[in-house]
């Protein structure tokens, strides 16, 4: 399970109590406040941030790099984040999309959970609620695809051991 741990008066990120793990995410906007605040907000130690300053930026390093999270603007202009989705779906280990608005209200949040984002994040951003999101995104990441993959080669292990 996800637990944040906070250490306000020392003025640190707050960590992800799951082990020593470094969590790579690609921040995808064309405004580097925002990949500057994300990188501020999560810390060095247990993220590895990674920036995109455009849609066709963002392809390429996808189809080059597997990173479990995606944080997304919602304003790619000319393009929309909607167009990097579906970049995402074709990758055989598609990353989790995380979006992130000014405006981030109730109907906004339906319209990307509808057509598959997994949260919204609002503008600006919270220390807390990054960490949270990010923490249950990169959890829900890797039931999907680690735990699936570990759980075969635990079965493997023991119909070998058996024969």
């Amino acid at each position: 399970m996800f637990i944040p741990v906070s250490y306000p008066h020392l003025n640190v990120p707050p960590r992800l109590a799951i082990g020593n793990e470094v969590i790579a995410v690609l921040s995808v906007s064309p405004i580097q406040y925002d990949h500057d605040t994300l990188a501020s907000l999560l810390g060095r130690d247990q993220w590895k941030i990674y920036n995109a300053m455009s849609l066709q930026s963002a392809s390429v390093f996808l189809r080059a790099h597997a990173v479990p999270l995606v944080v997304c603007e919602y304003d790619l202009s000319p393009d929309r984040w909607t167009q990097l989705l579906d970049e995402i779906r074709l990758l055989s280990i598609p990353p989790v999309l995380i979006m992130t608005c000014r405006v981030a209200d109730d109907s906004l949040w339906a319209e990307a959970i509808n057509v598959g984002a997994y949260d919204v994040l609002a503008k600006p951003l919270d220390r807390t609620e990054v960490t949270r999101v990010l923490g249950s995104a990169w959890l829900h990441w890797q039931r999907q695809y680690c735990v699936p993959t570990m759980s075969r080669k635990v079965m493997l292990t023991a119909a070998a051991a058996a024969a």
